[in-house]
């Protein structure tokens, strides 16, 4: 009959089922506008909400044609819908299935390019920080981002807004053993780079960068772990030349990635 928009979705409560003995589900609810787009182009979103009669926005647009092109069903929603999911949804919301991570056997039996590019977060347990990290990664060109499995931030709805999307496009690992994990990297032909903010090596005087690269960053409090530090090659501070004495673990790899990783890569293409 005229007007009956018939039952209302739950939005914000599917979650879908979750994997036997894993805590995380297999699918999640994403807001913001750069996030969904990001989803509908990695091939994982189902559906895409968007606001009632925002479909002609200029905003929208990008999310309405991606999800056009990929066969995914665009459904309008009430804004009270919308807004149950989050404040920050920006007119468009999309449930989204969550990539499969990697463990360390598939990491140590990745076929890895002879200039690859592989971030290790040891210990990184703020979702923020996860995914603004992620999101430098993937700008990078990383191949491959490695984190821990406990006492670390895991793949959230939270921390995939804070990549713009990055999270469900960049290959994930999450191991046990980080130092570990990095010695089978080093096993594999790569350099292991560990930011400490106490080396004595200035980032912009580091060996090795070229090759297959492996840069770790420590947690956002104690910085690399023992074991951590001691698996790395060689270790390199960023110089601060301001009155703050530190970036954050995020900013500081962006530091290190754009400021030394990135520039050498880029004279041999």
């Amino acid at each position: 009959m005229p007007g009956d928009r018939g039952p209302r979705r739950r939005v914000a409560d599917d979650r879908g089922p979750r994997r036997r003995g894993a805590s995380r589900p297999d699918a999640v609810v994403v807001t913001g506008r750069r996030p969904v787009l990001e989803a509908v182009r990695a091939g994982l979103a189902s559906q895409v909400l968007v606001a009632r009669g925002a479909r002609s926005t200029p905003g929208l647009r990008d999310v309405l044609e991606a999800a056009e092109a990929a066969g995914v069903p665009v459904v309008e929603a009430d804004r009270a819908e919308l807004d149950a999911t989050g404040s920050d949804h920006h007119g468009a919301v999309a449930r989204v299935r969550l990539p499969e991570t990697l463990g360390e056997r598939e990491l140590a039996e990745r076929a890895f390019g002879e200039d690859d590019l592989v971030v290790v977060l040891d210990g990184i347990e703020d979702p923020q920080n996860l995914g603004a990290s992620a999101r430098s990664a993937e700008a990078a060109g990383a191949a491959v981002l490695v984190t821990r499995v406990r006492r670390a931030a895991d793949v959230t709805p939270a921390a995939i807004r804070a990549s713009a999307g990055a999270l469900l496009h960049l290959p994930h690992a999450r191991v046990a053993n980080i130092a570990r994990a990095l010695e089978r990297l080093k096993d594999a032909g790569f350099t292991v780079v560990g930011l400490d903010e106490h080396a004595a090596t200035s980032v912009y005087d580091a060996p090795g960068l070229e090759g297959r690269i492996a840069v770790v960053v420590g947690s956002e409090g104690a910085g690399l772990a023992r074991l951590t530090r001691e698996a790395c090659d060689v270790l390199v501070s960023l110089p601060m030349r301001g009155r703050v004495g530190s970036l954050n673990a995020a900013s500081s790899l962006a530091a290190l990635l754009f400021a030394a990783v990135v520039p050498i890569r880029a004279r041999h293409d």
